[in-house]
């Protein structure tokens, strides 16, 4: 008597190596580490004196309010924020470049 086998294909063998390749693609181009905020300080020039204490701008654009301030309008502090990850690094830069190649 003669037994036949059949060779099944290795469905999960194949599901685990997509699974990973899949996990790999998504780690590199959905990365959290452009999303998180990152600890920075600079000197920000003051643009306005509250009650709340001085409005500075940093060199990113960004508004900072500074509690116990006595600087004045124009005067440089040195401020403490938090700035996500992408506007320090230039991530946004890198995708505005890339999406005005798409775009006629």
């Amino acid at each position: 008597m003669q037994q036949t086998t059949q060779n099944k294909t290795p469905r999960l063998k194949f599901m685990v190596i997509l699974a990973a390749a899949i996990s790999v693609v998504l780690i590199f181009t959905i990365t959290p580490w452009h999303i998180m905020p990152t600890l920075v300080t600079e000197d920000v020039t003051v643009i306005a004196v509250t009650e709340y204490g001085c409005v500075g701008e940093s060199i990113l654009g960004i508004s900072v309010v500074v509690s116990d301030c006595s600087a004045g309008v124009g005067d440089k502090i040195s401020a403490t924020f938090y700035v996500p990850a992408m506007q320090q690094n230039g991530y946004y830069d890198r995708i505005e470049d890339k999406l005005a190649m798409v775009n006629p």
